[in-house]
């Protein structure tokens, strides 16, 4: 009498802990396609020490606009050391800094709503996610980036804001002008 129960109840916790993992495959899988690259790790710093488990990190990553030739962006996160971070599970803090600039001479590829995404990163295991997007102050010639993470449940008002005044590079005189690639 008492099996039968027991082994219902084991059938519904299995089912269960397979649609989460399930639904976690694809919340994972979905987010990685949003990044467009992996960003390059410039270096890592050590901020608290941890006997037996990875210290707590700052990390510098640097990656190019995919969609405006000549930007480069800079960013520095924290990462958690632990068993959690170690595990890959630890839900990372929103301190994020963000410094971009003009690297070579400015040409976009395509024209881009104010606001879009540059950069995607997961920062837990589920719900947290970091974002680097990009506007245009069309008064200012002047591409406008910021960085935030954002939760399915609340966002963190933490962010940062980096700006790319459009210079002539070189000996071409020739300057772009973000207006001219904002969609309206």
């Amino acid at each position: 009498m008492c099996a039968k129960p027991l082994r219902l109840l084991v059938s519904r916790v299995s089912s269960v802990l397979l649609t989460v993992l399930v639904f976690a495959g694809v919340l994972v899988g979905a987010n990685e396609t949003l990044s467009a690259e992996e960003p390059d790790l410039i270096f890592r710093r050590s901020t608290v020490f941890k006997l037996l488990t990875p210290n707590d990190k700052l990390a510098t990553y640097g990656i190019d606009d995919p969609n405006v030739e000549g930007v480069a962006c800079h960013f520095t996160v924290p990462e958690r050391g632990g068993i959690k971070g170690w595990l890959g599970v630890a839900e990372e803090v929103s301190d994020i800094s963000l410094a971009c600039r003009q690297v070579g001479p400015i040409r976009f590829k395509r024209k881009f709503e104010q606001g879009e995404d540059v950069f995607r990163q997961r920062r837990s295991l589920f719900f947290k996610k970091m974002q680097i997007v990009r506007g245009c102050d069309v008064n200012r010639n002047v591409l406008v980036y910021m960085v935030y993470s954002d939760r399915l449940i609340e966002g963190s008002p933490k962010n940062s804001t980096s700006t790319v005044p459009i210079m002539p590079w070189g000996a071409t005189g020739d300057v772009q002008r973000c207006a001219d690639f904002v969609e309206d």
